[in-house]
């Protein structure tokens, strides 16, 4: 089910990306023109076109996937939690092993005298 949505929720994002870049910009906050030349009178309310309309409906999809993946998400997680430790994430913990004399790893100790190297 949530494979599903996060598909869904992909395709969204890529139409919604494709229709906002087929839009005419405007520009109207930076004063730059539309600069449409009919000397109509701009209306505080835009017209409503298919595009902006398929573009509220892209919006308000996503935002409700986004949503519903969060909830679907957050009720996976909520059974578990990473300071608990307990399941499995972590390994359990040992004791060091540490080398003895007679592995041959440590120098030996007492009077045996100085350590020289040894020909292999």
């Amino acid at each position: 089910m949530e494979n599903v949505i996060l598909i869904v929720h992909l395709l969204l994002a890529a139409g919604l990306i494709g229709v906002v870049l087929l839009q005419r910009s405007e520009g109207g906050g930076l004063g730059m023109g539309g600069g449409g030349g009919g000397g109509g009178v701009m209306s505080s309310r835009a017209a409503a076109t298919a595009l902006g309309k398929i573009t509220w409906f892209l919006a308000t999809a996503f935002i409700v996937t986004s949503i519903t993946l969060t909830v679907i998400s957050a009720q996976q997680s909520s059974s578990s939690s990473v300071l608990d430790g307990g399941d499995g994430l972590l390994p359990p913990a040992t004791t060091p092993i540490l080398p003895s004399a007679t592995d041959g790893l440590l120098p030996p100790t007492g009077d045996a005298g100085p350590l020289l190297p040894t020909a292999d």
